[in-house]
C-alpha cells in the first residue's frame, strides 16, 4: 500500500539525515525548497525547480517551502502560501503528508522564524540570505560533509520512490506511443510534441526535462530543442521524453525509422535495439557501471563492422577510439528526483570520486551498481558531421566507410533507453515491463 511505502521512506530519510547530522555536530536540518529568481532585468519569474533534497520528502515545486528535520521528531513541513491574488497559491494537500509530517501552514518567513527552535541547526538550499534571516549561520550553510553523505546514499532507491519511477514509466510509454504514430502518420516535429503531452495530459513544464523531439537529420543533436520543424520525408524520429510523479522522473528514449528510411538505417536500429537490451541484461550487483559502457562502446563497433559502415577489425577501431565518433555520450546515470540524479562519480560517503575512463569524459556515473540503484541505459549511434568530417583526411579516418556514412548524414542517429532498477540478482527493467 503506497501510505504504508511512504511512512517507511520517510522514516528511512530520518534516519539517514540523523546520523548525517552527527558528522557536523547538528541537532536539526532546515532543507529548503528553494527560492525563485526572474529573467534578468524582468519581473518574469524562471520556471522554479525544487531542490532534489527537498523533493525527496514533499513532492511540491513550490519555492520557499522548508522542512524541519528533528532526531527522534515527526518532520515539520513548514507549507508557506502567500496572500497574493497574482498567482494560484493553493497547494492541494497530499493525504501522505499528514501521517509522516506535521503541516504547519504559513504566509511569511517571519512566521516560520517564530516557530523555529533553538537547536544548533544547519541549512540545505540555494540561499544563505534566507538562513541567515531564520537565524542559522552562513558557516552552517550546506555543509559539504552532510552534502556528500546524502548525494551518495541518494543512488539507493527506497521501495516508494521504486514505485514513483515504475508508474512515471508506465505513464510517459503512452505518449511515446502517440509520439511515433503522429510521426508515422506525417506529423511535425511540434505536432509530435503535443501529441506527447496531450496523451500524458500534462503541460510542458509538467516534464522532468525539456522533450527532445527530432526528426531525420536533427537526431544527430543530442540535446535538440528546436522542435518547430516540418519534413516531407519522414524517415527518422528520435523523442526522448519522460513523466514526473510524486517528484520522480522516467527519462525514456525511442527512435523509430519509417518505411522509407535507408535499409542501413533500418538495420541498425534492429542492431541498436538488440545492443541496448544485451546492456540491461549485463547489469547486476557488484559490477561497475563503467564495464556496462566499454561494452556499450564495444558494442557498437561490432554494429559499425557488421554493417559496413567502417573497415577493419574491432580492436582497429577500439584503439583508434572510433565508437566514441559515433556514441560521444555515456551510456546513462543515476535517475530520481534529478534526471541526472547526483553522486554519479561519488565512491563514498566522505566526496571521494572516480572520475570517467580519459576516452569517453561524458559518462555520468562510475559508480558500483547495487541493490536498488536505479539508472538509465542509453547507448547511441550518431553520425554527427561535426565530428565525422575532421576524420576524413586523418589516420583514423582510413577506417571509416564515408559512402556509407553520407548515406545516413540525412537519418541523424539512433538512441534507445530504458529506466533499469538493480535487483538483487540482475536488472529489473523499469521501462519495458509496461510495453
Amino acid at each position: 500500500m503506497l501510505s504504508e511505502l511512504y511512512a517507511r521512506h520517510i522514516e528511512r530519510l530520518v534516519n539517514l539525515y540523523t546520523e548525517g547530522m552527527s558528522a557536523v555536530e547538528a541537532e536539526g536540518v532546515l532543507l529548503h525548497s528553494g527560492s525563485a529568481a526572474h529573467y534578468y532585468a524582468d519581473d518574469r519569474e524562471i520556471s522554479f525547480q525544487a531542490y532534489g533534497h527537498f523533493l525527496q520528502w514533499v513532492a511540491v515545486a513550490r519555492p520557499d517551502q522548508l522542512l524541519l528535520i528533528l532526531p527522534d521528531q515527526k518532520p515539520l513541513y513548514f507549507q508557506l502560501v502567500l496572500p497574493d491574488f497574482w498567482y494560484e497559491q493553493e497547494i492541494e494537500t497530499d493525504p501522505l503528508w499528514l501521517e509522516a509530517f506535521e503541516v504547519v501552514r504559513v504566509e511569511s518567513l517571519h512566521e516560520i522564524k517564530e516557530h523555529l527552535p533553538s537547536q544548533h541547526l544547519v541549512y540545505l538550499g540555494d540561499n544563505s540570505s534566507t538562513a541567515g534571516y531564520l537565524g542559522v549561520s552562513r558557516k552552517l550553510c550546506n555543509p559539504r560533509s552532510l552534502l556528500h553523505f546524502l548525494d551518495f546514499h541518494r543512488a539507493w532507491k527506497s521501495a516508494y520512490e521504486i514505485e514513483q519511477l515504475k508508474e512515471a514509466n508506465r505513464l510517459a510509454l503512452i505518449g511515446h506511443e502517440a509520439a511515433r504514430e503522429c510521426f508515422l502518420a506525417g506529423g511535425s516535429e511540434y505536432d509530435i510534441h503535443l501529441a506527447y503531452l496531450g496523451a500524458c495530459k500534462i503541460l510542458e513544464n509538467e516534464t522532468p526535462y525539456t522533450n527532445i523531439v527530432a526528426l531525420n537529420e536533427k537526431s544527430a543533436i543530442l540535446h535538440y530543442q528546436y522542435k518547430r520543424r516540418n519534413s516531407e520525408d519522414n524517415r527518422v524520429l528520435l523523442i526522448d521524453a519522460g513523466y514526473r510523479l510524486r517528484g520522480y522522473g522516467s527519462d525514456i528514449t525511442r527512435t523509430t525509422a519509417s518505411d522509407s528510411a535507408h535499409p542501413l538505417f533500418r538495420s541498425l536500429l534492429v542492431g541498436m535495439e538488440a545492443l541496448e537490451q544485451d546492456l540491461v541484461a549485463q547489469v547486476e550487483p557488484g559490477k561497475s557501471y563503467v564495464d556496462i559502457h566499454l561494452a556499450a562502446l564495444r558494442g557498437v563497433a561490432d554494429l559499425l563492422l557488421e554493417l559496413d559502415i567502417c573497415t577493419g577489425s574491432s580492436e582497429a577501431l577500439w584503439q583508434a577510439q572510433i565508437p566514441q565518433l559515433f556514441m560521444p555520450h555515456g551510456v546513462g546515470h543515476l535517475l530520481g528526483v534529478n534526471v541526472h540524479d547526483t553522486g554519479g562519480h561519488m565512491q563514498n560517503e566522505y566526496g571521494g570520486t572516480l572520475s570517467p575512463p580519459s576516452h569517453s569524459p561524458m559518462l555520468r556515473n562510475t559508480r558500483t551498481m547495487a541493490e536498488d540503484m536505479v539508472f538509465t541505459i542509453e547507448p547511441g549511434c550518431y553520425f554527427i558531421p561535426m565530428l565525422l568530417e575532421p576524420e576524413r583526411d586523418q589516420a583514423r579516418g582510413k577506417l571509416i566507410n564515408w559512402q556509407a556514412v553520407e548515406q545516413l548524414y540525412s537519418h541523424g542517429g539512433i538512441r534507445v533507453e530504458d529506466n533499469v532498477r538493480v535487483s538483487s540478482d540482475a536488472a529489473e527493467n523499469l521501462t519495458r515491463q509496461f510495453e
